[in-house]
């Protein structure tokens, strides 16, 4: 598939809000928050009668959503149509670190460590207020990393994650 088709599922649109076309949207699968004025989108499944694709007007961040404002959803009944739907925006789009929070990317992946090699395969993501946690099992048997900076050295678009672990997260098991 050509990389001008590849769409990824970032937000779900929840409800409306007021009476002029805005709707509340939250991110899907622990994803940060990220629609921004001027973002290009599309949402899925397409109404029966109106665009499929969509420019962000306006966005106001709260904790947990965004409040949104498409271009040409000026009132409540449009607006109303979208709730359900999935937001979608172009791979081309997304932050440099999206694959960081990407569920569908991570699970499975292999994880290498600098100091003691393959970790395993990423089985789950712990979502934390300050960082997600890779649990990874393998050889060493379930090791718990934190997604921070100094920590995930490289993450390629295929292949090995790479990591430095701290010392102490990798438990020696007998053999």
């Amino acid at each position: 598939m050509s990389a001008s088709w590849k769409y990824r599922a970032i937000a779900t649109v929840v409800k409306t809000h007021g009476r002029k076309g805005e709707v509340v949207a939250e991110p899907r699968h622990g994803l940060p928050l990220l629609l921004e004025n001027g973002a290009r989108v599309v949402v899925v499944p397409p109404t029966l009668k109106g665009p499929r694709s969509f420019v962000v007007a306006s966005c106001a961040n709260s904790d947990a959503a965004q409040r949104v404002a498409f271009e040409g959803v000026e009132n409540l009944a449009r607006a109303d149509e979208l709730v359900g739907r999935t937001v979608l925006m172009h791979v081309d789009d997304l932050p440099d670190d999206f694959v960081l929070y990407d569920v569908e990317s991570l699970i499975g992946r292999e994880v290498h460590d600098v100091t003691h090699g393959t970790l395993g395969n990423i089985v789950e993501i712990l979502r934390g207020p300050a960082n997600d946690v890779w649990a990874i099992e393998g050889p060493w048997g379930e090791v718990l990393v934190p997604v921070v900076e100094h920590v995930v050295v490289d993450v390629p678009e295929k292949g090995a994650i790479v990591c430095a672990v701290p010392k102490g997260l990798v438990k020696e098991v007998d053999g």
